[in-house]
């Protein structure tokens, strides 16, 4: 029996698990995180304030002061029963990394303590040799460092019933160079702070901090994990090279919203529980479109830490679903033909005295800000789209953007029929001179149309990869496996560049003796203008808008090879190192590291294409050719006229083609991947598979294979099918 059907014999015996939770989420939430409340009661008033301090405003922590949090942390983490602790950080692999360190020590005498000093806490040296550097680091060169983090809080790992201590840290060679994606992510936070407070000061001299926020939305498929076995490419890839479209997927459109079958509702129960013990504030469930597909969602956080969260939650999420006999997929595009996976990151700013500036005041001054940051996020995505497609840029991404509610590769902005009108009576009634009709229209319109405008004025558009959706910035177009800190970091890092250009352009009115205000309008409505091309509110699918975009010069890059390019030119170096986020250095490793990740995802891809072709695809087809032929030739030998087998011979002829030009083909990719493998260059060899691999096989390949599937006897086919992956749990 093959295990697709050793696995549907099993899954009706598949008991779910009795998940019980905390009657209330507030009794358990952030139990296992050293909160600033948990920080109060284990350290000396010395140790707290500096920790908050650091917390809030980035103050470095003395080392002698670092002994007595260290001190603190160890004894909360062993009234938890922990034993070890490790430096969490998030290299370049996409994943989450940790090397665990017991307390035990022994001392010179030979007496064994436990300890956790401020040195280990600050600072750790796991080998970099072995994680991507982009040729940063050679192979002998194999030092780095891991470096605390202050503003994510500890947290305690629980894996059965074993519990580690978890230090978020950033990761840097020896040399200094960032090998992860969460230090330059806390360098463009501080970048967008202070060009953001710099802007916020023309309106509010109070504000002294802005901190972006983001609220990420999670969508990922559930399947059996016994079906998951029986199928090597989800195995290995995460997604299902080969699979005819069932009869039913999602046309029917009754999944989404749709009441959430009792096995998959015990395993978001169970790890929404694993994630409010550590402090992840996960507050919506839902079926999403496609069969089998799920999102969930937190309340906003600083971007820093919910980038941590949701690190922590792809982790958890797998974790949980092994002990429910499931397995999730956060794969882009696992299943051809129904909705891919994305993670919507919800973007905006707040001060340290309240206010969300992308959310419209009660006031015309209030609404000046908020129209002066909105106008500078707009104009930074219109300057820096290119930049900002390459932050999104993966192989499992290129099969996703443009399909099934996924939005296009072409970076548009999304406003609102409501906006678009304030806008352009910006742009047409602030006159090229100065007069007292623009300090008019400064004080009474802008004041009477905007705070009209609800969150739920602002339409939402699925098909717009970057959307104003009433008191944010929906970057729809990042996918569901990314790293939520390259998006950010690119986002924020754009909007401070331009934040500091608006306030020179600001000044330099200022400077010529205009009101301040009225400076303010003029710079509003230069950017408008400016970036008024890249706003658009139709349908992104069409391929009218596909022309429209053409006619404007806004890019479509629909592949990751030539997305990427946009990270080493001369306007992301100086970009990057102008705000002192990357050094030219550091943008061309991060480079080479996209591209070999593209040229390693297609390459395995195509391994397990070829390997399911040879020993998955062909011998039931061609076991199920033989029965037919030996049929045809039982017909023949009988004396029956050819009409009594023409169906037969039909089929037949059907299935050797297929198998023949499968076959064929698969025998091709492997001596194009060949070709490719010897090339020198990486992204010579990006570009290879991307179009001589895969644009030139796979879908030729899939087409034969998916034809035999539903021409070849049921029972002889292996590979667990469409309706069984998503229909059955």
């Amino acid at each position: 029996m093959s295990l697709r059907f050793k696995a549907l014999e099993q899954l009706s015996s598949t008991p779910t698990i009795d998940v019980v939770n905390s009657p209330k989420i507030t009794a358990i939430f952030g139990t296992n995180v050293f909160t600033q409340k948990v920080a109060r009661e284990f350290l000396s008033d010395e140790a707290y304030k500096s920790l908050v301090s650091s917390i809030k405003s980035g103050q470095k922590i003395d080392r002698a002061i670092a002994n007595q949090i260290s001190s603190g942390i160890r004894a909360w983490a062993e009234t938890k029963g922990v034993t070890h602790f490790t430096h969490w950080f998030q290299p370049l692999t996409g994943t989450t990394a940790e090397k665990h360190d017991s307390f035990f020590t022994i001392k010179s005498d030979g007496t064994p303590i436990e300890q956790f000093e401020g040195d280990a806490l600050i600072q750790q040296e796991p080998d970099a040799s072995s994680f991507p550097s982009g040729g940063l680091r050679a192979t002998f060169e194999a030092r780095g460092y891991t470096a605390w983090d202050p503003s994510s809080p500890a947290f305690i790992m629980e894996i059965g019933n074993g519990k580690t201590l978890c230090i978020p840290t950033i990761f840097v060679s020896y040399t200094g160079e960032s090998l992860d994606y969460k230090a330059p992510l806390l360098k463009a936070l501080e970048a967008l702070n202070k060009s953001a407070v710099d802007v916020c000061n023309y309106f509010d001299k109070n504000v002294s901090r802005v901190t972006p926020t983001l609220g990420w939305e999670q969508e990922y498929f559930v399947v059996d994990e016994a079906l998951f076995n029986a199928r090597p490419d989800l195995v290995m890839t995460g997604r299902t090279v080969f699979g005819h479209n069932s009869a039913k997927n999602q046309q029917l459109e009754d999944h989404y919203f749709g009441s959430i079958p009792e096995r998959v509702y015990a395993y978001i129960r169970d790890f929404e529980t694993e994630c409010y013990k550590l402090g992840i504030p996960l507050r919506t469930r839902h079926n999403e479109v496609a069969p089998a597909q799920f999102e969930c969602a937190p309340i906003f956080e600083e971007v820093s830490v919910a980038v941590d969260h949701n690190s922590l939650l792809m982790d958890i999420m797998d974790r949980v679903a092994r002990r429910h006999k499931l397995r999730v997929l956060l794969h882009e595009k696992p299943f051809a033909g129904i909705n891919g996976s994305g993670k919507h990151n919800n973007w905006s700013m707040a001060t340290d005295t309240g206010v969300n500036l992308l959310a419209p005041g009660k006031t015309p001054k209030t609404n000046l800000m908020f129209l002066t940051f909105f106008v500078n996020t707009i104009k930074a995505v219109h300057d820096y789209a290119d930049i900002l497609r390459a932050a999104i840029a993966s192989a499992p991404n290129d099969h996703r953007l443009g399909a099934n509610e996924a939005p296009p590769a072409i970076i548009s902005v999304f406003i609102g029929q409501y906006l678009s009108k304030v806008l352009s009576d910006v742009k047409e009634r602030v006159s090229s001179k100065f007069d007292e009709q623009d300090e008019s229209m400064l004080k009474i319109d802008i004041h009477k149309s905007i705070p009209e405008l609800l969150m739920d004025n602002t339409d939402r558009n699925r098909t717009s990869p970057f959307a104003f959706t009433g008191n944010k910035f929906e970057f729809r177009a990042v996918g569901s496996s990314a790293n939520c800190a390259n998006p950010m970091t690119v986002l924020n890092t754009i909007m401070a560049e331009t934040l500091k250009q608006f306030k020179e352009d600001v000044d330099t009115l200022i400077d010529k003796g205009e009101k301040k205000e009225i400076a303010i309008m003029h710079v509003i409505r230069e950017y408008i203008v400016a970036s008024e091309k890249v706003l658009f509110e139709g349908d992104g699918y069409s391929d009218a808008w596909e022309k429209e975009a053409s006619k404007r010069g806004l890019a479509n890059v629909k592949t990751t090879p030539q997305a990427l390019d946009a990270m080493v030119t001369d306007k992301a170096k100086m970009l990057f190192e102008s705000n002192d986020i990357y050094t030219h250095a550091e943008l061309e490793a991060r480079h080479e590291i996209e591209l070999e990740k593209y040229i390693k995802k297609v390459q395995i891809e195509s391994r397990i294409m070829g390997e399911l072709a040879t020993s998955h695809i062909l011998p039931p087809a061609i076991r199920y050719q033989n029965l037919l032929s030996n049929n045809i030739r039982g017909l023949k030998e009988a004396g029956l006229d050819e009409s009594a087998y023409s169906n037969q011979k039909q089929i037949l002829d059907k299935i050797s083609e297929h198998i023949n030009k499968a076959s064929d083909l698969v025998e091709k990719m492997i001596e194009a991947r060949k070709a490719c493998n010897a090339l020198t260059n990486t992204r010579a060899k990006a570009i290879g598979y991307q179009e001589q691999v895969k644009d030139e096989f796979f879908d030729q390949i899939r087409y034969h294979a998916d034809k035999l599937e539903i021409l070849v006897d049921d029972k002889e086919w292996y590979l667990p099918k469409y309706r069984e992956l998503l229909f059955l749990r």
